[in-house]
Formats: C-alpha cells, structure tokens, sequence
C-alpha cells in the first residue's frame, strides 16, 4: 500500500493563502459584535451566512462539529426537480426546484455538479404503467424547459446496454429523464468558502454551551472550541439557530419551555463497489409515493433510501440491519443479485430529514422550510432540501429583513438585489480544467494521473491548480493516498491549510472520498493525523 514516508517535512503552513489559526478566530468572534450568528454549518445555515455576508453584514458562522458534518453530506447527492411531487400536482413546485437546480448546475457551480440520465423501469405489474409514467417525464422534462432532453419512453433492450445489471424480466418499458448530481460535502465546503469570501467568519468544532441574554433577548453565544477545550463567546444582534436536527434543543435553551416544532424523518443509504458501468442511474418505484434510486457516484454504487421516523439522538443516527435489508431487498426489484451481494458493500451512511411538526406519513411531508422566533428573539429555521438551498438562503434573508423593529439595523443591501446567480469559488469547464491538469504536469516529473486530473476538475475547478502546484514542488504530495483511489496527499494539505479540516474524519469522509470507497485504513488514517497535526 502506498502511505505517506516523509509527513514531518510536510508539516509547515504555507505563508500565503492559509486560513487564520483557530486561535486567532476564536479571538476574532470573541472581540468582535455581529450583525449575525449562524449556529449550525450544514448547508441552510451555511447560504444564510453566504447570502447575508453578500448583503454586507457582519457574519459569524459556527458548528459543533465539522461543516456539513451530519444530514448536509447524507443526502442522495441529487440536485433534482422532485418527480414524485408532481403526482400531488405541485406544478409550481417542480418548476421552481428545475430553476434553481439549472442554475446550480449551469452558473453557480458546474465544476461541482453534473447532468445525469435517469431511467424509470415499469414492470409487469407494477405501481404505475407506461403510459402514466411516459406522460409524466415528458411533463416534468417541459418543466425544465427541455433543457435536459425530452422525457420518453426507452425499449428494455437499449436500456439495458446502459445498465448492465438491469432486470429485464417482466420489464415493459423504461421512462427516461434527466437531474443533476453532486459531491453534497464538496458543494457545501464550496460554499463555505464563498461566504468567507464575502466577509463572513466561520469556525467548526465549536459547540454552543449557552446563549448569552441582554434584557431577556438572545445577544450571542457561550462557545467551547473542541479542539482545544478552550471557551470563548460571541456577541451578535441577532442570532439564527440553524441546526437542523438539533433545531428544537437549541430552542430550548432559549425557551426550557419550548414545544417541539420538528420531527426527524431517517434516510438510509447504501455504498457499494460496480460490478460493470453504469451509463445511468435507475429509479424504481417501489409503491405509488416512494422511489428507491441506484446512482453511479463516485465510481461506486450508491444505493436507497429509507424514509422512516426517527426519534432517537440525532447524533447516534446510523444504517441498522433492517435498513441494510430494506435497501437491498427494494433494489432488488431492478437490479441483478451479482450487483447486490453484501461483499460490495464499502460504507453506508444516514442522514435525518428535519420536517414540520404533525401527524402523518413522512413519506408524505412537505420538504418546507420554517421559520420561528422564539421569546427571546432567536430565530430558528429548519428544513427544506439540498436543491434549494440558494433559495432557502435568500428566504430566510427576507425574512430576517423584515423582522419587526430591524434588529439587522437598515444600512446593508437587501437581499432582492443581489446576483441571482453569484458562482462558488473555483467555478470553470471541469473537463477544461483536467485537460490543463493533465497538460501543464512538471517538466521534469511524472504526468499527473488522468482519473486525478479528473476528480481533481470536477471537485475543485479551478482551485485544482493550487493542489496541483502543491504537488509540483512536493513529490510526496503527489503520490496517491490509496493506490484504488484517485486523491492524492496534496488534497490533505490543502484541507488542512483552506478547508478548515480539523481530524481524520473531516478529510477523509468529507474532503475526499476515501471513507465512501471503504479506504479509510487505519495507517491511512494515521498519516493524515500527522499531517493535520503539524
């Protein structure tokens, strides 16, 4: 296995570029009084932050654990328009989510995302019929302006040359259509970044330990840094709890009192290596409300999911046994057995829907976004979807400004006139990207591998070519982390010194892929201690 020899004498910062010491932001959020805190850095607290440090506000950001740390990377990786929500006639709906997905895929962040072709196969026998189906992907192919193709009918035989492990028997037909998919860390990391760009002060691993009160309003944050044990708080006119999961406990600490607002809704999902390629993804249904997806991600198979109520710790979620068998059993029922042995399994992850309070099937539940005020001022958001989450970030930013007595104060930009569509950093043509990667290598040196040069363009964008440049002066970062995988130890430096990365899991479950891939090993593992540790 190649590991890293020589991590001591990678351990110095580099003098440009690097992000401020955690110290120096603790002192930073300690000295300074906010216009907003952002509590919670998954990806909807993450685009209020962007969206109000664009505004020109005195952001601060922070999280108890790592950035997009829990529901925000357990998602389905799909930017998407909602088929299913076009069978409740939630026209407007799937129009607006098609918009906001093209202009993330298109503008905001194209070295981020990328169109990917969906078939819907129709058995005998099975919840819906040809006919219904076709009608619906052309329906929901013209609410996207056709701007994916046409939804259509496919025959069985030319589907299954895409997808190899298909099921054809009893298969009738296949409905194709198209959505967009993404690095749902790597989108949310970009984001980060975007905010800070626009002035906004961010900290991870930094837990709140309780609210600080002026006059019976909420004014800031206690905070205790993680990392080092260290306790500091932040002042802030206006404080947004946006924790998702943890939404209504932080309410509580406002309010002992405070009626829960949430429930949590469970989605499983499944990582297994391919066993062939896969030129498309598959969504099944499964019943008249539920789908089951198997997306090529990664070069892996990602499989699910689940939609359960949940009412444990949300920081205990996990994949049980029952989960494992639902996801495999489901996709079973388009997918060959050699495809779904248990030996391909390489890592499976849950993420927690937060959704509005209420009776019924959360299968059902408005993916909505709500905002509450609670009796001390602090304004809690929960909710919404990953596709939306620039909309979601202006909304709250709406109604931020329109809170009685305008605790932002009045001398900042509305968000209405913003850039609508404003790219994250590293923005470029992915596949212009790896082909400068792959051209501009060191003279002298090896050529930089092509499935590198490619994760490297479509993870990164142009930012690649600060990673490549670490690589260029340092051989050692240039080698492989895995020789099965395409990072490369650059990418750990880079983490460490422009991505906020803190431990072991950081990189290798959110900045890289090599957890997803089940090739986190523990001498992996080790190394990339050290070098976070230098």
């Amino acid at each position: 296995m190649t590991t890293l020899q020589s991590v001591p004498a990678l351990g110095t910062h580099p003098a440009s570029g690097s992000l401020p010491s955690r110290a120096e932001t603790r002192d930073q959020l300690s000295k300074a009084t906010y216009d907003l805190l952002v509590i919670g850095g998954g990806i909807l607290g993450i685009s209020t932050a962007w969206h109000a440090a664009q505004s020109g506000l005195r952001v601060a950001l922070v999280d108890a654990g790592d950035f997009a740390g829990a529901t925000s990377s357990a998602s389905s990786k799909l930017l998407h328009g909602g088929l299913r929500y076009l069978q409740t006639g939630a026209v407007k709906l799937v129009a607006e989510n098609h918009f906001e997905r093209r202009a993330v895929s298109r503008q905001v962040a194209p070295h981020l995302a990328n169109p990917l072709t969906f078939y819907l196969p129709v058995y005998k026998g099975g919840p819906h019929g040809a006919a219904k189906l076709g009608a619906g992907v052309f329906a929901y192919s013209a609410l996207s302006a056709f701007g994916d193709g046409v939804g259509h009918l496919l025959s069985p035989a030319k589907a299954a040359q895409d997808v190899p492990e298909l099921r054809t028997d009893n298969l009738k037909a296949v409905a194709v259509y198209g959505d967009d998919q993404m690095n749902d860390a790597r989108m949310a990391l970009m984001t980060v970044r975007a905010a800070v760009d626009a002035g906004a002060t961010v900290l991870n691993h930094a837990e709140v330990t309780g609210l600080r009160f002026t006059k019976g309003r909420v004014t800031g944050a206690e905070l205790k840094d993680r990392t080092s044990g260290d306790e500091f708080g932040v002042t802030a006119r206006l404080v947004l709890n946006a924790t998702g999961p943890w939404v209504d406990h932080l309410r509580r600490m406002e309010d002992p009192n405070a009626a829960p607002s949430i429930r949590l809704s469970k989605g499983a999902h499944l990582v297994l290596r391919r066993t062939s390629p896969w030129k498309a993804a598959l969504a099944t249904p499964i019943d008249k409300y539920r789908i089951t997806f198997a997306l090529p991600w990664e070069d892996m198979l990602l499989l699910g999911t689940t939609d359960e109520e949940y009412e444990g710790d949300p920081g205990q979620v996990e994949v049980t046994e029952k989960d494992t068998a639902q996801i495999l059993d489901e996709a079973a029922f388009s997918i060959r057995d050699q495809q779904l042995s248990r030996d391909l399994i390489t890592y499976a992850f849950a993420g927690l829907r937060v959704l509005p309070g209420g009776p019924g099937d959360t299968s059902k539940a408005k993916r909505e976004t709500v905002v509450t005020e609670g009796r001390g001022g602090m304004l809690s958001v929960a909710g919404g979807k990953w596709t939306t989450f620039r909309h979601i970030g202006r909304t709250v930013m709406r109604k931020l400004e329109q809170l009685p007595g305008h605790p932002l104060g009045e001398d900042y930009e509305s968000v209405s006139t913003l850039p609508k569509r404003l790219p994250l950093p590293g923005i470029a043509n992915p596949n212009a990207v790896a082909h400068r990667l792959l051209v501009d290598g060191p003279a002298p040196g090896p050529r930089m591998a092509a499935d590198t040069a490619k994760h490297l363009a479509t993870h990164y964008g142009s930012l690649s070519f600060d990673i490549a440049r670490m690589a260029n002066e340092n051989p050692e970062l240039a080698r492989r982390i895995h020789p099965d995988a395409p990072e490369i130890w650059a990418q750990v430096a880079y983490a460490r010194d422009h991505e906020w990365a803190e431990t072991a899991d950081d990189v290798l479950r959110r900045r890289t892929t090599l957890t997803i891939r089940g090739l986190a090993t523990d001498e992996i593992r080790a190394d990339v201690e050290k070098m976070l540790n230098k």
